[in-house]
């Protein structure tokens, strides 16, 4: 099988659960229920589109399927029951489907690269979650503010740019990990200055 036509049914895989058409600010539990066998039965649908495939490829292709099926089920809880914490929950099951399909695909490389790789990976799983709790953080300091005066909502503001300042540190320092894998790669003075850049540039 050439990888085109793998891209194209992982593609299709990816594409095969249908969250969107029920996103609505208020569902029935009938139509909850609904959802939850749909989303049951796409996922069956797209697992018997990864068993076509073999090795690696095939490891992709469940590891996308499953994330849909956990973010399709997030997303139907956040729709059934909107709350700052159903979409918190939305965020990070997006960012944990995305950090195992990615890690998967990181199987088809080897040695250094590889590592680089999976770090990479877990960074973005690490922004994906940070972004996650300071926009919860930032949504739950605005609805408090919303209930009381001006003061509240410069506390308000004071507490989102915290939370996002903490987002950052995090990102920064996961990327800080990738850079020192990639110097990994390397020896002697070479090594020596990839770490000196690098901890240059995430002020370390």
């Amino acid at each position: 099988m050439n990888k085109l036509h793998i891209t194209a049914l992982l593609a299709v895989t990816t594409l095969a659960f249908s969250t969107g058409a029920m996103a609505q600010q208020v569902m029935s539990k009938d139509t909850f229920k609904a959802g939850e066998k749909n989303i049951e039965a796409e996922y069956k649908a797209a697992k018997t589109v990864c068993n076509s495939l073999a090795a690696n490829a095939k490891d992709i292709c469940v590891a996308q399927a499953k994330g849909r099926e956990k973010v399709a089920k997030a997303e139907l809880e956040a729709n059934y029951k909107p709350s700052q914490k159903a979409n918190y929950g939305l965020r990070v099951a997006k960012a944990e489907a995305d950090y195992k399909v990615a890690k998967e695909m990181c199987d088809d490389r080897a040695g250094n690269d590889k590592d680089v790789c999976v770090k990479e990976a877990k960074a973005a799983l690490v922004l994906g979650k940070s972004e996650a709790k300071a926009q919860m953080k930032t949504s739950k300091a605005d609805t408090a503010a919303n209930k009381t005066s001006n003061e509240a909502y410069v506390k308000a503001d004071k507490k989102g740019t915290e939370a996002h300042k903490k987002a950052d540190a995090d990102q920064n320092k996961a990327n800080y990990a990738v850079d020192k894998e990639k110097c990994d790669d390397k020896a002697g003075d070479a090594k020596k200055h990839c770490m000196d850049a690098a901890k240059m540039q995430h002020g370390k």
